[in-house]
């Protein structure tokens, strides 16, 4: 039965992006924003319909602490579920992401109209440069840049090293860290298609200010805040 209900869901994801991205591309000439504005709807679209599907819900703590100005969101990664729920919690955003997601049809035609931040993982040093030339100038515009500083989704119950790229646009930008984690890799674990019902827990900690702190400090501070939360969700 779960199975059944993932294809729906996935049936139905699929129709949506399809059409929003065909709209988007019709647009293409307009501002990022506005094609923003557009793709995010598919966002908000599939939490309603994991929702009526497979009665996936989501809990927000902390949603009081997201700043009025653009920030560096710093999420641990386990799912593709968080992608999806981020736009429809923080304000407009964009994303560091590995270069084969570009590749992917349709989903992948809609991140580039996004003007997200693409790596080469295989290149480390171009990777990081890239992430904090491209990473500050969206803070700049007042994108908000969301960070996986793990660079691949884990299982739940475990945490990746933090690698520094966001704090390092942080402290280059003097904009706000904001600590994220959620426990989305219990109802949907990386690389199945069959999901689990229930409820995803996500907490959202206090903005950090880089200021007068270090690259290392602050990613310390983070990872450790990272893991109290799993402690406790």
């Amino acid at each position: 039965m779960l199975f059944l209900r993932s294809l729906l869901y996935f049936l139905g994801s699929t129709l949506v992006l399809s059409f929003l991205v065909a709209l988007a591309l019709s647009l293409f000439f307009l501002p990022v924003k506005y094609r923003y504005g557009i793709l995010s709807k598919w966002a908000l679209f599939c939490m309603w319909w994991l929702k009526i599907t497979l009665n996936i819900k989501l809990e927000v703590i902390g949603k009081e602490n997201i700043p009025n100005a653009p920030s560096v969101i710093v999420s641990n990664h386990q799912s593709t579920w968080e992608t999806l729920a981020l736009q429809t919690i923080f304000p407009h955003q964009t994303w560091v992401l590995k270069q084969e997601l570009q590749r992917i049809p349709i989903f992948g035609w809609g991140l580039i109209l996004l003007k997200p931040i693409i790596i080469n993982r295989g290149e480390k040093l171009k990777a990081i440069k890239k992430v904090i030339k491209q990473g500050s100038a969206r803070i700049k515009e007042g994108i908000f840049v969301v960070v996986f500083p793990e660079g691949t989704r884990q299982p739940y119950g475990q945490l990746g090293k933090y690698q520094n790229g966001g704090m390092v646009i942080a402290k280059k930008t003097g904009c706000l860290i904001v600590p994220v984690y959620h426990n989305a890799g219990k109802i949907w674990p990386k690389g199945s298609f069959t999901k689990q019902s229930g409820t995803i827990t996500m907490v959202i900690g206090s903005a950090i200010d880089p200021a007068g702190k270090n690259t290392s400090t602050l990613t310390k501070e983070v990872r450790e805040w990272t893991l109290n939360m799993a402690k406790k969700y």
